[in-house]
C-alpha cells in the first residue's frame, strides 16, 4: 500500500467552533485599542475644538510655538489677532492655539514666592 489510510481520507469540513476561537483574540485586540487610543483621542479632539470655538476678546492664549498673548479681535471663524507685546500683534489661526487662559485668571505662584510673600507680610 502506498497512501496511508490517514493521508487517503478527505478533509474534514472546518468547525465553526474553531473558527471563532480563532478570531476572538484580534476582536478582543481591536475592543481594547478603541478603548484605550481611539475613543480618548476622540474626546481630546473634542474638547480642543470646543476651546477654540469660545475664544473671545480678552482671552489670554498660548499658541503651539509657545507665544502667550491677549486676544485683542476675533477675525473670523479661522483667524483670531492677538497683542504679544506693546503694539505687536500677531494673527493665528484658531487650530494652533494649544491652551486658553480666561480673563483675570491669576498666574500660579511658586511655593518659593508665596513663602517669601508671607515672611514679609509678618
Amino acid at each position: 500500500m502506498l497512501i496511508t489510510p490517514a493521508y487517503a481520507q478527505a478533509a474534514g469540513a472546518g468547525d465553526t467552533n474553531s473558527m471563532l476561537m480563532s478570531l476572538l483574540p484580534f476582536a478582543l485586540i481591536f475592543v481594547i485599542m478603541y478603548f484605550l487610543i481611539l475613543r480618548p483621542q476622540q474626546k481630546k479632539v473634542r474638547d480642543h475644538a470646543e476651546l477654540v470655538k469660545n475664544i473671545r476678546r480678552g482671552d489670554t492664549v498660548v499658541t503651539s510655538g509657545g507665544l502667550v498673548g491677549k486676544v485683542t479681535k476675533v477675525v473670523d471663524d479661522d483667524q483670531i489677532e492677538f497683542e504679544i507685546s506693546d503694539g505687536v500683534r500677531v494673527r493665528q489661526m484658531r487650530q494652533m492655539i494649544s491652551g486658553v487662559r480666561a480673563k483675570g485668571e491669576p498666574a500660579k505662584e511658586s511655593s518659593k514666592d508665596s513663602a517669601k510673600d508671607d515672611i514679609a507680610a509678618k
